[in-house]
């Protein structure tokens, strides 16, 4: 009999698969980003139904398998449900899921971008932060995670722009969601990670499309 593996994460994606099932996209402290099966979640009454949903984060009991994992049972911490209920935080909530599954990989250590995912949607339930200042926050950091930045936002910015960029990418990733700017400061932050998601991400990420038609 095949051993169960348990492993902490956040369920990054859920796909139908067959009539039944889902497929997820988990990230996982352990072992980075994962593929397991939650047979018959579809079903009505299933005990997988309520844990095999995107922004679910708390410990996944599995079995595993040669190519993806089995999911038999989870215990969860947190299932965000205010951000599933508000229509803005989820779209910044899923572009910052769909950003992290584009940087996961397997058999790696996802503990800093696990507490990185679970730090923003927590700062998008604070009322006194700009949900688009956690998106710019958030999107500079998960490249600093990969090693994808550069060390200055850029020499023709202010002081207060280059110091934002510095403490967003040195600071423990706890303290992170601590502060607001200036809405000058914050154009000019912003334009410096858009300049740097332009150099080192490849990728068009459908959440964001959505994101932007609604900000108008």
């Amino acid at each position: 009999m095949r051993e169960t593996v348990n492993l902490t994460g956040m369920i990054l994606k859920a796909t139908p698969v067959g009539e039944y099932d889902r497929r997820l996209v988990i990230l996982t402290r352990e072992r980075g980003k994962i593929t397991a099966f939650a047979r018959g979640a579809k079903r009505p009454g299933n005990q997988l139904m309520a844990v095999s949903r995107p922004f679910v984060f708390g410990q996944f009991h599995l079995f595993e398998g040669r190519e993806s994992y089995s999911l038999q049972s989870a215990e969860i911490s947190n299932y965000f449900t205010e951000i599933a209920q508000d229509v803005e935080a989820a779209c910044y909530g899923s572009y910052f899921l769909e950003f992290a599954d584009y940087y996961g990989r397997e058999n790696v250590d996802g503990s800093e971008m696990l507490l990185l995912i679970y730090q923003s949607l927590r700062a998008l339930l604070k009322p006194a932060l700009p949900n688009s200042l956690v998106r710019v926050i958030f999107e500079l950091r998960v490249m600093v995670v990969n090693g994808e930045y550069t060390e200055h936002a850029s020499r023709t910015v202010s002081d207060s722009a280059e110091y934002a960029w510095e403490y967003i990418v040195a600071t423990p990733i706890e303290s992170l969601y601590t502060f607001v700017l200036k809405e000058e400061v914050f154009r000019e932050l912003k334009l410096c990670v858009e300049m740097n998601k332009k150099r080192f991400v490849d990728r068009q990420f459908h959440s964001l499309e959505i994101l932007e038609m609604m900000s108008g």
